[in-house]
């Protein structure tokens, strides 16, 4: 399990060339895609089918 992100941490979070994610633990992580804008999102299971909840811009 993955340490919980801290606001120092997101504020560190630079984008690079390719859009990547930082995991926070159960599902829940921060996309950065090139644009440089910090996007959470939560990854879970529900009726045995993978589904992507977008909450918003961190």
């Amino acid at each position: 399990m993955a340490l919980p992100l801290t606001e120092t941490a997101v504020k560190a979070v630079k984008p690079a060339e390719k859009p990547f994610k930082v995991y926070d633990g159960r599902g829940l992580f921060l996309y950065v895609p090139p644009t440089g804008a910090r996007l959470w999102r939560m990854k879970n299971r529900y009726g045995g089918r993978e589904k992507l909840l977008a909450i918003g811009e961190w």
